[in-house]
């Protein structure tokens, strides 16, 4: 699963405004100079976050963006869900006949349980709660990793192993 880079950008967009007084608004060329988010692109994005009723738009001088929802009350799930729809790892998660093998494949549990954890995961993760992690480290605030993240649970497990690099030159 990858998240799209639209999705990337509602998080920043919803991030910045989560960490805005509460009823302010920012104009859009402001969202996109404040986020590194390109007018164009950015309109699209803001205009579906609009139609999920994450954030409201006010036309005229004193118009702009700003949060519909309190922000403690939208998760990452929520926005990630607002711009792709619902996240699914494999169409054997749906409910229903949605695949011929899930009652007796194996690899069907392991599914449900990866799909759980990322639910889980991105639905703990509220925009306060990211809103104030950016307040507390301003220099990292939309910055990409100078590195890969490596997460000590899934290291210890032997998830998190270097990828096989299969287009690498033998020396």
């Amino acid at each position: 699963m990858r998240i799209t880079r639209a999705s990337d950008y509602a998080v920043r967009v919803m991030i910045h405004l989560a960490g805005l007084a509460p009823g302010a608004s920012m104009r859009q060329s402001e969202l996109s100079q404040a986020t590194g988010v390109s007018g164009h692109f950015l309109s699209k994005v803001l205009q579906q976050l609009v139609r999920s009723r994450l954030i409201r738009s006010q036309r005229g001088s004193g118009g702009g963006y700003a949060l519909a929802v309190a922000a403690a009350g939208v998760s990452l799930l929520d926005v990630v869900e607002a711009i792709e729809g619902p996240v699914r790892l494999n169409q054997c998660i749906e409910e229903g006949p949605s695949c011929e093998h899930k009652s007796w494949c194996p690899a069907h549990r392991v599914w449900a349980e990866a799909q759980a954890a990322v639910v889980n995961v991105l639905g703990a993760a509220t925009m306060a709660s990211l809103a104030l992690q950016a307040k507390s480290d301003p220099a990292a605030l939309y910055r990409l990793h100078d590195k890969p993240i490596s997460i000590p649970e899934l290291s210890k497990q032997g998830h998190g192993r270097e990828p096989r690099r299969t287009h690498e030159r033998q020396a």
